[in-house]
């Protein structure tokens, strides 16, 4: 079983920045793609970012790109997402991700 803690949400004024980590309990953290996905209210969760085993590699969805970045920690079976500049509409749920697992959300409220 793999638990996964999302940390870091909060609340920010447009144009600040927050780091969020997720720390995933097992193993076997280092073998997986990890990913942040978010929901905002009445949306549907929408896939935000993701990173390979490595680090190697990662992917984000167009409205962040350029201010937001993923990254790992395999010693410390930890992911981050480092948003900068953020706005309004980046106000949502965020959840941390591995296939088969999902954790359980922390709430970022970014006021214009």
């Amino acid at each position: 079983q793999v638990q996964l803690v999302e940390s870091g949400g909060g609340l920010v004024q447009a144009g600040g920045s927050l780091r969020l980590s997720c720390a995933a309990s097992g193993r076997t953290f280092s073998l997986y793609a990890m990913g942040w996905f978010r929901q905002a209210p009445g949306k549907e969760r929408e896939f935000v970012a993701r990173i390979t085993w490595s680090g190697g590699r990662t992917l984000y969805v167009d409205s962040v790109k350029g201010r937001f970045t993923i990254s790992r920690d395999n010693a410390k079976n930890t992911v981050y997402l480092q948003m900068n500049s953020l706005k309004p509409e980046d106000t949502a749920v965020y959840y941390c991700y591995r296939i088969g697992y999902w954790g359980q959300g922390t709430q970022v409220t970014v006021s214009s």
